[in-house]
């Protein structure tokens, strides 16, 4: 499947995609106006930029508790009670006078439901798109995730100016609503993927299954480290810029979705492997030159450049499939993109941290050259994996294909 038309024409992608697109446009405007009243209220670059990314961090408890709910929940059921739950959290610290304390309870509290959010929604994707459609359809949602951010920020930026952040907290409340509804109205209603109920033995019995084989490691950890430092970078947006973070925010979100149309729909599927590093190392290089303390202009097109790396998604999520039994896609998907919250959530406190120790341009430097390390080490570790396969008599799991050195 190579073309849109094609896609759009598959039956329950285009409902999909729109209560997508409410959670998508939610969040981003959630985030903004959660991270600019933090901001506010306390003057912690560490507190505005885990309040915006602290969800993730609590995802490492739903990983290790949840997941295996991502196999073994109704679909439909799942993603409109997700968005719900979102709904009436956001609405919650919309409340005036609510304490730092119990706006990171609620933080926290939501990113432990979101953890199972995101496998549903991808083996759902899995579900809903033929095997060969799945990169053009992972791409279209990542590129409609990036339309949104640049919507989002910016019309949260011109919101924000215009209202109060607690405003704009409503107003995403009502969007993940929309979401809900567009979620129960738009598709069928399908049996779990995988019999049984969710529990915790199940979510770790499977998560070691996934952890086991060391190709899958290899993959998960190029989809999960520098993705989560680059992100630390994007969270000092608001400290590094307070008056322009919206701006920097959708000049990121354009090159991102630049990036996914690019590698989705022009590069050949041959070549999608060899851009992994490459990619990798273009999400955290414009980021070592902010030590120069950028003005917002050229800070907007480092944050574009940088951006278009996050295609390597696309790539490494690829070939997280093709290791993966199909009545295991929605869990392991999840623990991908688990993982690459927590990561990401980590990557804002160590951001914030060091932010709060020297300033937003140095510890965004720091952050990039971290990444740059995390790239280099997992592309030679892919090729001394190659090499020792190759050698004769060398022995390896079922399931441990080598990892070729161009995937890291």
């Amino acid at each position: 499947m190579r073309s849109y038309r094609t896609l759009f024409r598959t039956p329950e992608f285009t409902p999909f995609l729109l209560s997508f697109a409410a959670h998508a446009a939610a969040q981003t405007i959630g985030g903004l106006a959660l991270g600019t009243q933090v901001f506010r209220a306390t003057g912690s670059p560490l507190l505005s930029a885990v309040s915006m990314f602290g969800p993730q961090l609590a995802q490492v408890l739903g990983a290790a508790f949840l997941l295996s709910g991502a196999d073994r929940l109704r679909p439909r059921a799942a993603l409109t009670g997700l968005a719900l739950a979102f709904a009436a959290g956001t609405a919650v610290l919309a409340l005036p006078g609510l304490p730092v304390g119990a706006v990171f309870a609620v933080v926290l509290a939501q990113g432990l439901i979101a953890s199972v959010g995101g496998g549903v929604r991808a083996g759902l994707l899995n579900d809903i798109l033929p095997k060969e459609g799945y990169v053009l359809g992972r791409s279209v949602f990542n590129m409609l995730w990036g339309l949104m951010q640049v919507a989002g920020f910016a019309t949260g930026g011109a919101l924000l100016a215009l209202l109060t952040p607690r405003t704009c907290l409503l107003l995403a409340a009502a969007l993940y609503a929309l979401s809900a509804l567009g979620t129960r109205l738009g598709l069928t209603a399908r049996p779990p993927r995988f019999s049984g109920r969710p529990s915790v033995s199940a979510t770790w019995r499977t998560n070691a299954l996934l952890w086991s084989s060391r190709p899958r490691r290899l993959t998960y950890l190029g989809l999960w480290i520098p993705n989560g430092l680059v992100v630390g970078c994007d969270s000092l947006f608001v400290s590094y810029a307070p008056g322009a973070a919206g701006t920097l925010f959708a000049c990121g979100a354009l090159g991102m979705f630049v990036g996914d149309v690019t590698v989705a729909r022009l590069v050949p599927t041959a070549w999608r492997p060899r851009l992994a590093v490459p990619l990798r190392l273009l999400l955290a290089t414009p980021y070592l030159f902010f030590f120069l303390r950028p003005g917002v202009a050229l800070s907007a097109v480092a944050a574009a450049v940088a951006a278009v790396g996050f295609a390597a998604s696309l790539v490494l999520q690829e070939r997280l499939m093709s290791l993966t039994p199909d009545d295991l896609a929605g869990q392991a998907l999840g623990l991908h993109f688990v993982g690459m919250s927590t990561l990401q959530g980590i990557g804002a406190a160590v951001a914030g941290t060091l932010a709060q120790l020297t300033s937003p341009a140095t510890a965004m430097t720091l952050l990039a050259a971290g990444s740059v390390t995390v790239t280099l080490t997992l592309a030679a570790l892919g090729r001394h994996e190659e090499r020792r396969s190759a050698v004769p008599g060398t022995r390896t799991r079922p399931g441990d294909v080598p990892e070729p050195a161009a995937a890291d």
